[in-house]
């Protein structure tokens, strides 16, 4: 199945933008379904940290371990699903324009169900995120653009 895709535009500079994408603890600051974020392991952030992310998925309350697959600052990152029923990959850009002064910030999303996620994926997941992508994106760009994060 293809994956979900949605772009914003921000005003705010590229490395802002992906500084605070990919600061973990702030993910539930701009993801809806998003409780609570933190880092696994220690040392730098980077290609192969894991993160352990706690969602709302439809009622149920549900955590998951994310595995970093690409960083390459302030252009692209990655992350991938390494457990749980509904394991999620994610690419995200930050492109610059008018002269570095503001990003274009594309978000790629893709599941694929495990066990009974094979059913949630279908009927439950992918609705979801179509749903809350563009308002996460929204989010984001509110955050960076009047609170001055």
């Amino acid at each position: 199945m293809a994956s979900i895709r949605q772009t914003i535009d921000v005003d705010r500079r590229p490395e802002d933008v992906y500084d605070y994408i990919t600061d973990t603890p702030r993910m539930p600051e701009w993801q809806l379904s998003a409780v609570s974020a933190e880092r696994l392991d220690e040392g730098p952030f980077g290609i192969g940290s894991r993160v352990r992310v706690t969602r709302h998925v439809g009622r149920r309350v549900m955590p998951m371990t994310m595995e970093v697959t690409e960083y390459d600052p302030p252009h692209t990152w990655g992350m991938h699903g390494v457990d749980g029923p509904v394991r999620a990959r994610v690419h995200g850009e930050v492109e610059p324009f008018d002269e570095g002064q503001r990003s274009h910030v594309t978000i790629d999303i893709d599941l694929e169900g495990h066990g009974v996620g094979k059913v949630l994926v279908p009927l439950v997941m992918r609705p979801q995120v179509r749903k809350e992508l563009p308002r996460n994106e929204q989010l984001l760009k509110d955050r960076l653009e009047h609170t001055g994060e």
